[in-house]
């Protein structure tokens, strides 16, 4: 007993170590890395029991908060998982995942399977047993509770048939993504039944074996276990679908190669990302509750339709948070940001900033924020109201167009220059005739009355309107708005208008003959300003022709001159005259109408040949068709007829008219010589009316249609020959100029004259013939005294003699005022003294001896008035300047040397 006390004891001692072992190297987590649930139908209702999950946190807690991905599927606290909605297993299975959190709160997840198995009725729990395996169709063998992988075999193929059986059905191996390791890992193990009887040995290709990725799934040959080298990103590829190969020894296929699908199962490791970082909105202010703003939106690239993507938003905080924290809502599916209170004001808050939360696992997972400024538009929740409360007035003349009565401001409080705050003003009431018009101003405040048409005074004095204002925009909805009015008095003032014709325009036909002083009509006007009482005067505005006159009392209108409807006046038969009627007041005003006359004709024209010349041979010579053309009208014009009196000329000429009567042929009868002939002919109209044409032929020596008129020619001569002699001629006078030219050049050039015959300089002169000065002037001849200098060089003294190198010299004009005549008189002095061809010459002359008896007291040219007793006192008032030159001439003789 002791000995076996002592076993037993020991084999507790081992169970505690053991036990205690096992504790200090527990890991929180799943008690398998996979599991399968076998079910026997594919429509699973409500209630159904699949089995049971095993979990752990290391500590005594035997039950824990479990959540999954599908929403048809619940896991209870204790680990029993059941369906939750009705589950159809199209595809006769389904993956779900399953969730819960260690005693740190650390998430962990496991994949599982409902798997539907037609074959197998046994039990539809889960396996956990360490010492039992779940087999599916006899392929797979799955150990739920150690590391044993899923065992896959190859389909068994059919004698008979030589193909494999339809029902076969390899399910997908799902591998979970982001796994840390250890690498190489297990994925599933691969079996033939051939291997009991032989060697086989097994592969993979595909991509991730042989193809890129490579080397990402390998496979022992000898084993057949499906490896995982690295892990997975479900992102980047989401299946891998690999063959496998079972063959002998000597590379025989020993199986058909059969398909291995690796599912990647989705881990939520991508956070939702926004699409902008920064969401710009607007929302009219005073907007109703569910008013939409703006739509946000993230994506998630983990798994679509899954938790892991499956966003949801909320709105963190909103600033300012007035006039209410919670201004805006935002829809946690769709991302639609909306209002959620009313009291948006623009003039109190333009603008908010929310911060928006973007979480998956329907918002309760991996988060991000973006901003989202939300802008208070302005709507119209302000009426535009009229500056001036009382009525406004306004004076306009009447008949004025598009005339300005007055001008109406008004106010908004509305943000300035938007359609909320632009006014649109309307008459609705006072205005049945339309008579006038309401524009808006360019400040957008302002409206604006303007006739529409003239006012007549005499029909209304007096015109209330009411003018209303509203805005561009429409009244926000939310906001009880009165529309503001406002009563305009227009007065219209009398003005002086002109007389009104009874027409516009006065139609009457009379003939062209009509007699002067005869009547032509009688047109007359009335005064529109009837409590004026004023008389009515006409006037000829307009007669070109001058053709009319008429009476300023009675508007009576009558021939003046002789009417010509062939006038140039006259168009279309029709002449047209302006007439005015005037009034008598102050400022008289003038109002016109048109009379229109419709000259009837007379045949007071004859018919007239147009071709006055041509050219004809005189042998067989062409027929000659001559228009004859009738100022008149018809019935006085064709059938015209013609008439050669002269006999001479019908000796040589036939004239008579064509068919229709409106041309002349005429025709050479007779042989002529060369030469221009006149042909006299007598045209008649139809009603006799003649007058004679007279047209002139040239007769050429040819013969026929075609008319070759020769120029006649110098006395046998011809015209090469006449141009030779002219040529010749005009050789000749260009040689003679040449030779003239050429002696002229070959002369020596006479030196230039200081002084030219023609200039009229007597005082610098000398004198040839020294007689009795102007005494002796009946028996001498004094032309030899006007000699220039230029053939007495010896006259001037060497050290003066001048070298002339003219520059010209401006002088300055006379000016208007008189006492401006001394400035200019100094001025235009100096100027004569630097011009050299301005007389005197005085500081250049020698004077000789001129005799005696000269009644000359001095031969200076300041004292060349023959009159000793002229006034010069008159230059006294010319200013002090001249009142010098006055006693200069005043003082006589002795005061001027």
């Amino acid at each position: 007993m002791g000995t076996a006390w002592f076993a037993v004891l020991g084999v507790l001692f081992v169970i505690f170590q053991a036990a205690a072992a096992e504790e200090s190297s527990c890991t929180p987590g799943f008690e398998s890395e996979q599991l399968i649930f076998k079910v026997t139908r594919k429509h699973l209702r409500q209630g159904t029991r699949l089995g049971k999950v095993g979990f752990s946190d290391c500590t005594d807690r035997t039950r824990f908060l479990f959540s999954t991905d599908d929403s048809r599927f619940l896991v209870q606290t204790d680990g029993l998982v059941t369906v939750k909605r009705q589950v159809v297993l199209h595809e006769g299975h389904r993956v779900f995942f399953i969730h819960s959190w260690d005693s740190q709160g650390q998430k962990l997840t496991v994949p599982a399977m409902v798997l539907y198995d037609g074959h197998h009725h046994g039990n539809n729990n889960l396996k956990t047993d360490h010492h039992h395996n779940i087999q599916l169709h006899d392929q797979i063998e799955v150990d739920s509770a150690t590391t044993q992988v899923p065992i896959l075999y190859f389909p068994k193929s059919n004698p008979g048939l030589k193909r494999r059986k339809r029902d076969w059905v390899i399910p997908p191996m799902n591998v979970a993504e982001n796994h840390r390791g250890p690498f190489p890992q297990e994925v599933v193990q691969i079996r033939s039944d051939a291997d009991k009887t032989k060697k086989i040995f097994y592969s993979i290709t595909g991509p991730g074996a042989d193809e890129p990725p490579v080397g990402l799934f390998t496979m022992d040959r000898d084993t057949g276990y499906l490896y995982l080298t690295q892990g997975l990103d479900r992102e980047k590829q989401d299946k891998y679908t690999l063959k496998a190969h079972a063959a002998t020894a000597g590379s025989t296929s020993a199986e058909d190669p059969m398909d291995i699908v690796i599912n990647v199962i989705d881990q939520n490791d991508n956070k939702p990302i926004f699409t902008m970082s920064t969401y710009m909105g607007e929302v009219p202010e005073a907007s109703e509750k569910g008013t939409e703003v703006i739509k946000v939106e993230a994506t998630d690239a983990d798994q679509p339709n899954t938790d892991n993507s499956d966003i949801g938003y909320r709105i963190m905080n909103q600033k300012p948070e007035q006039p209410s924290p919670n201004m805006f809502t935002i829809n946690p599916k769709t991302g639609v940001i909306r209002v959620n209170e009313a009291g948006l004001d623009r003039e109190k808050i333009p603008e908010y900033e929310l911060q928006v939360q973007a979480a998956d696992m329907k918002g309760e997972g991996l988060t991000a924020l973006t901003k989202v400024i939300i802008k208070v538009t302005d709507s119209n929740d302000h009426a535009p109201v009229f500056t001036q409360p009382e009525e406004y007035a306004g004076t306009v003349e009447e008949n004025k167009v598009d005339a300005l009565v007055v001008k109406m401001e008004v106010t908004d409080g509305d943000e300035p220059h938007t359609p909320a705050w632009n006014a649109k003003f309307s008459i609705i009431n006072g205005d049945p005739g339309n008579l006038f018009t309401v524009k808006t101003g360019t400040n957008k405040q302002e409206g604006i009355i303007t006739t529409a048409k003239g006012l007549d005074f005499e029909r209304t004095s007096k015109h209330t309107l009411l003018v209303t204002v509203v805005n561009e925009a429409p009244f926000a909805p939310s906001v009880q708005l009165v529309t503001s009015t406002a009563t305009v008095v227009v007065t219209v003032k009398d003005v002086n208008e002109p007389p009104i014709f009874e027409t516009e325009e006065k139609h009457v036909s009379k003939s062209e003959n009509l007699a002067v002083n005869s009547t032509v009509v009688q047109y007359t006007a009335s005064d529109p300003d009837t409590g004026r009482k004023q008389k009515v005067m006409y006037k000829i505005l307009k007669d070109p022709a001058g053709w009319f006159g008429i009476d300023k009392d009675t508007g009576v209108i009558k021939v003046r001159n002789q009417m010509d409807r062939e006038s140039s006046f006259v168009k279309e038969e029709k002449y047209t005259a302006l007439i005015g009627a005037y009034d008598d007041d102050q400022i008289p005003a003038t109002g016109t109408g048109t009379l229109i006359i419709k000259l009837e004709d007379v045949n007071d024209n004859a018919p007239v040949v147009e071709d006055r010349s041509f050219q004809v041979c005189n042998k067989k010579p062409a027929h000659q068709l001559l228009t004859v053309t009738d100022k008149d009208g018809p019935g006085f014009t064709s059938p015209y007829s013609v008439n050669i009196k002269d006999s001479s000329t019908k000796a040589n000429w036939t004239a008579v008219m064509n068919n229709n009567k409106t041309g002349i042929i005429l025709t050479l009868i007779r042989e002529l010589e060369s030469g221009f002939y006149k042909v006299i002919m007598t045209v008649s109209d139809n009603q006799g009316l003649s007058q004679v044409s007279t047209v002139t032929v040239e007769v050429c020596d040819c013969t026929g249609e075609e008319v070759t008129c020769r120029e006649k020619v110098i006395a046998g001569s011809n015209l090469p020959v006449i141009m030779g002699i002219l040529g010749g001629v005009l050789l000749l006078l260009m040689l003679v100029l040449l030779l003239l030219l050429l002696a002229n050049k070959n002369k020596p050039k006479k030196e230039q004259p200081l002084l030219l015959d023609k200039d009229v300089r007597d005082d610098i002169f000398f004198y040839d013939e020294e007689g009795g000065g102007e005494e002796d002037q009946d028996y001498f001849d004094l032309g030899v005294l006007h000699r220039g200098l230029d053939n007495r060089p010896h006259v001037f003294r060497d050290e003066v003699a001048p070298v002339f190198q003219y520059q010209p010299v401006v002088y300055k004009p006379r000016p208007a005022n008189p006492e401006d005549i001394g400035g200019f008189i100094d001025d235009n002095l100096k100027a004569a003294d630097n011009d050299p061809t301005a007389p005197p010459y005085d500081s250049l002359l020698v004077f000789d001896y001129e005799g005696g008896g000269s009644e000359a007291g001095s031969i200076s040219s300041l004292n060349s008035s023959s009159d000793g007793d002229q006034d010069y006192d008159c230059l006294s008032d010319w200013g002090p300047r001249f009142k010098k030159l006055a006693d200069m001439y005043g003082g006589g003789d002795d005061d001027m040397m």
